[in-house]
């Protein structure tokens, strides 16, 4: 009878015995880790991402290029674009819709509205990240460089983080039964390339960004813009920088 995913941990803890198609099976920071060139070190970055509103036009081509690079299921998301309509200038109760999280882009309404406005989402990869303080066996963690992962093989599927996540961002995958995320594509970034999301965005609107780094555009953004973060008061010191953010955001 196969054992269940919470019996091979209870017994992991008593006794390990690797095969070698185990060892061949890094988990998934090791795996980003080794991919790396020999160029880098993960004590000189700490990643983050930039997010000018005003370039968004909702096209999904974002949501399109992580779901394909990252192999997320039909019906769910690690990132996805939100429709924000406020009218007669009530910000506490917006329209907001997001149809298959914007993958497709967004059908355009018969009535004008007062204001309308595009915003990704997707994981803020906080510095002080809740998720990771109620993770019961450290299954998500974050990175020496700043990046919120989750390591699959420890995950035991208990929904902790998901709860404890204040943006939304993460969920089961109805395959693995473990937890999914956004990982700021960590597999391209130890290598040098910008995530498939900023790859695929047609207006420079999403921007990788290494704030370890003082020749990085990110200062400047940071510097020269009216910049926010979702959710302050929850502080989590979020990574995730938006420009121009309007106080109806949730």
């Amino acid at each position: 009878m196969p054992l269940t995913r919470r019996e091979m941990f209870e017994r992991s803890s008593k006794i390990i015995v690797l095969t070698s198609a185990a060892a061949a099976g890094l988990n998934l920071f090791e795996g980003a880790a080794k991919a790396a060139t020999d160029k880098y070190k993960t004590a000189e970055h700490w990643w983050g991402l930039t997010i000018d509103l005003s370039k968004c036009i909702g096209c999904g081509n974002c949501v399109r290029a992580c779901a394909l690079e990252n192999g997320v299921p039909e019906g769910f998301f690690r990132t996805w674009i939100e429709r924000y309509e406020i009218k007669d200038d009530d910000l506490e109760h917006p329209l907001v819709d997001s149809p298959n999280g914007g993958k497709t882009g967004f059908p355009s309404k018969e009535a004008a509205t007062s204001k309308s406005f595009f915003v990704p989402k997707l994981c803020n990869h906080c510095w002080d990240s809740p998720c990771t303080q109620v993770c019961p066996v450290g299954a998500t963690f974050v990175s020496p460089d700043g990046v919120v992962l989750v390591d699959e093989k420890y995950c035991l599927g208990c929904r902790y983080c998901v709860q404890a996540c204040p943006y939304g961002c993460r969920y089961i995958h109805p395959i693995k039964h473990t937890v999914d995320k956004c990982s700021l594509c960590y597999h391209r970034i130890t290598k040098g390339l910008t995530t498939a999301c900023c790859e695929a965005c047609p207006t420079g609107c999403r921007v990788l960004a290494d704030l370890k780094n003082p020749q990085d555009p990110v200062h400047e953004f940071l510097r020269k813009n009216r910049v926010q973060v979702l959710k302050p008061h929850m502080a989590t010191r979020a990574k995730v920088f938006y420009k121009d953010l309007d106080g109806s955001v949730r």
